[in-house]
């Protein structure tokens, strides 16, 4: 199985200063300059969920709207549960290559994460999956990819999202097999691929292509691979001492997927 990791959460950043810290905790956009740097999930006098929803989001899991208002698949489910387990969520936009440190520091309790993307995951706890990622190929249309492994691909332009490290394909990377074209936005790697010649494919979560393609009006002017580049559990992240809310987490969620609520949610962004 191939999985797509975060280039960046393979670095070893170094120990942030408290001065660091602190003004990186203080420019969080919906950070509170009143409460504790650090909320253990056992204190009853402060049930607040700090949770990262990152930069821009990451539609349609994370979403933040023209007015700066959350939602997507795994706020809504996050948001639902810690309500019912009696937390307000409040959701900070963390910059991706501070979340890892800020979360060990207690500056925030919990991002969206899968394990395969975290360099050290015995430092966290990971809830149970929210919902299944699959990154796939995306092609024009007009333009078929098949493939049983990375050896057999053919020379390509591959555009991909800024930063991601795609350890099976790194070889053919490394040695110009398959080129790379990379950008920061995942909706231009479709734009780029619609309106450029010279690009072969993009890889991309099969559930955000699709998202891409209803957003734009795309539909019929691409293609996706049917044998996946990666597939992982899309989860919560959490630091060690939340266990609690780890297990109520995992109980609440099972029963969203037993009764259809979570594919209420789910259907909301298919």
């Amino acid at each position: 199985m191939l999985i797509a990791v975060p280039r960046q959460l393979f670095r070893v950043l170094p120990l942030a200063s408290a001065l660091t810290l602190a003004s990186v905790a203080s420019s969080l956009t919906f950070a509170s300059e009143t409460e504790s740097d650090s909320v253990s999930a056992n204190d009853a006098t402060a049930r607040v969920l700090k949770l990262n929803i990152s930069s821009d989001g990451y539609p349609p899991y994370l979403i933040i709207d023209q007015h700066g208002n959350p939602g997507g698949i795994a706020y809504d489910v996050i948001s639902r549960i810690a309500d019912r387990l009696g937390y307000t969520v409040e959701p900070l936009r963390v910059p991706r290559k501070r979340v890892d440190d800020l979360l060990l520091e207690g500056h925030i309790d919990a991002t969206p994460r899968a394990r395969e993307w975290t360099e050290n995951p015995d430092q966290y706890l990971f809830t149970d999956p929210i919902i299944d990622v699959q990154e796939v190929f995306f092609t024009p249309a007009e333009k078929r990819l098949d493939f049983d492994s990375p050896e057999k691909l053919p020379r390509m332009k591959v555009v991909t999202p800024l930063g991601y490290y795609y350890p099976k394909l790194q070889g053919l990377f490394e040695s110009g097999h398959l080129e790379r074209f990379e950008v920061s936005n995942d909706r231009d790697m479709f734009t780029y691929l619609l309106h450029g010649d010279s690009f072969d494919a993009a890889i991309a979560d099969l559930t955000v292509g699709r998202w891409i393609i209803r957003e734009n009006d795309w539909r019929g002017k691409f293609r996706h691979t049917d044998n996946t580049i990666g597939r992982y559990g899309y989860r919560v992240m959490l630091r060690k001492d939340w266990q609690e809310f780890a297990e109520s987490f995992n109980e609440e969620l099972a029963g969203l997927r037993a009764n259809g609520e979570l594919d209420v949610i789910l259907d909301q962004y298919r």
